[in-house]
């Protein structure tokens, strides 16, 4: 399993978790498996997300996808994300 993790700032928490909502269809269908949003508790709009793979080619793919950068541009996503993957240890 892989788990890729993103953080960005949004401009606005809401439209952006409508977005997000409305991209699970596609998420699914390029191999995620699971997924979690986070907000700081400082600031709302700074959202964590995470979201499970089962090999690191399709967590690649995800994260280079031109879908994923549209609907992240849709939704208000500010600046350039933090991205990291991880494995279990």
């Amino acid at each position: 399993m892989i788990r890729l993790f993103v953080r960005h700032d949004v401009a606005d928490y809401d439209s952006w978790r409508k977005v997000y909502d409305e991209f699970d269809a596609v998420r699914g269908s390029m191999g995620v498996t699971g997924d979690a949003v986070f907000q700081s508790v400082d600031n709302p709009n700074d959202v964590t997300v995470w979201h499970d793979f089962d090999t690191l080619e399709a967590a690649q793919a995800f994260g280079e996808s031109p879908e994923l950068r549209e609907a992240m541009g849709r939704s208000g996503v500010q600046g350039q994300p933090q991205v990291w993957l991880t494995t279990p240890s």
